[in-house]
């Protein structure tokens, strides 16, 4: 608990505070060792009108060793007695150690023939019982509880995640007037001084980044610093490939949702104006694309203060989640774009260090960097240690220290 409160890990600390109280509570008032030294499961449930949590404690030798919690949705009007047989089927057919004892809430059907099964998957007697009174029935009301905080824990933070999410993306579609708003991109140009110009493209769905679909790209057309041509280059390759997968899918017969390009956003996301916006829509008239697009307007200090939409500006409260929605999404593209920048920068400049030492090649540059895995390891790498390096014999060992030393 103190080490994830240090990693300002609150919500899995708040999750071992629970369990070390709960641990204490049984320890004081139920002294949880008990004569018999009995492997024993105790289950209980918590349910509301569509979602339920069963809780499960793990008493072996007589001592509570954990609990596990199983979150179960799309529930409607089904019994507890009927979500419980169903859990103990499905939990009980897969774990290797069954217990000699099943304790639950409430009976469930077919008590005896479930008993009956247990008992031929562990091959001695396992019992199914109902506690009633004593040590067993407050530790079905210890569980019961646990169950309950669980699931009043979870709703709250659905709800807040529902609220960061399809909450902010209803926000979106209000400011701008549109619906079924479902899958979002964005795109971002990074270069400096014109040099690897290169483009990024992020998805979000249903307000969740979707990192499978993120796409990156190196301007082949466009020297020197010129964002709007990027962006041109960018959009049109993107909307281009979704264009021909397509046809390719349907020549073939095979779904277009299988292709990677062929689903079109609900709304692209220009990360700047008017300026952005009018090179998205040139390529979308060009391409024979209908699809709305919305630029991100900053201020004076890189931030965005509105979206530009249909030649308006539209303003966005600061506050709102729809707006921590847009800010995440620029600061993804943003992100995304520049990381890929880095690596070429990065790949860039080893291929021009390692090529000005005298016989490292294309075969010993890349065993190099497969060894050291950075430039800075190699420079502090003395003549023993770059001799480790299968291709590097003891000469070029000595040309790459005397390289990096002696100049």
């Amino acid at each position: 608990m103190e080490n994830a409160s240090e990693e300002l890990d609150f919500e899995r600390a708040a999750k071992y505070r629970d369990l070390l109280a709960s641990v204490r509570q049984v320890a004081q008032k139920q002294k949880m060792t008990d004569a018999a030294m009995e492997d024993k499961d105790i289950i209980a449930i918590a349910s509301d009108e569509s979602d339920a949590v069963v809780q499960v404690f793990f008493v072996r030798d007589g001592r509570l060793i954990g609990r596990e919690h199983f979150y179960m949705t799309h529930i409607s009007e089904t019994p507890q007695d009927e979500i419980l047989l169903n859990f103990v089927k499905q939990f009980y057919a897969g774990t290797p150690f069954i217990p000699r004892e099943l304790m639950l809430p409430l009976a469930i059907e077919d008590m005896e023939v479930i008993e009956q099964w247990l008992s031929g998957r562990k091959g001695s007697r396992v019992y199914l019982k109902v506690p009633e009174r004593g040590q067993k029935e407050k530790l079905m009301e210890l569980a019961a509880q646990n169950a309950e905080l669980v699931l009043s824990k979870d709703k709250d933070r659905l709800k807040r995640e529902e609220g960061r999410t399809i909450g902010a993306v209803k926000e979106i579609e209000k400011i701008l007037g549109i619906s079924g708003l479902v899958r979002m991109e964005a795109y971002d140009i990074s270069n400096i001084s014109g040099f690897a110009n290169v483009g990024s493209m992020v998805v979000y769905e249903k307000g969740k980044p979707k990192r499978s679909d993120y796409r990156k790209f190196r301007i082949k057309s466009v020297t020197g610093p010129d964002d709007y041509a990027c962006m041109k280059e960018v959009l049109t390759r993107r909307l281009m490939h979704g264009i021909e997968e397509k046809h390719e899918l349907e020549i073939r017969d095979i779904d277009a949702r299988y292709g990677s390009f062929t689903k079109f956003p609900d709304l692209i996301l220009m990360d700047g104006g008017r300026g952005q916006v009018n090179i998205c829509l040139q390529v979308l008239e060009e391409l024979g694309v209908s699809i709305p697009v919305c630029g991100m307007v900053k201020d004076d200090n890189h931030r965005t203060r509105g979206l530009y939409y249909n030649n308006k500006e539209l303003p966005i409260d600061r506050r709102s989640e729809g707006f921590k929605l847009i800010t995440r999404i620029q600061d993804e593209a943003h992100r995304f774009a520049i990381e890929y920048h880095r690596s070429l920068r990065s790949k860039s400049q080893v291929k021009s260090v390692l090529d000005e030492i005298p016989g490292v090649g294309p075969a010993r540059r890349k065993a190099l960097m497969k060894h050291f895995k950075s430039i800075e390891e190699i420079r502090q790498a003395d003549v023993d240690t770059l001799k480790q390096v299968p291709e590097i014999n003891e000469k070029a060992a000595n040309d790459i220290y005397n390289y990096f030393h002696i100049g």
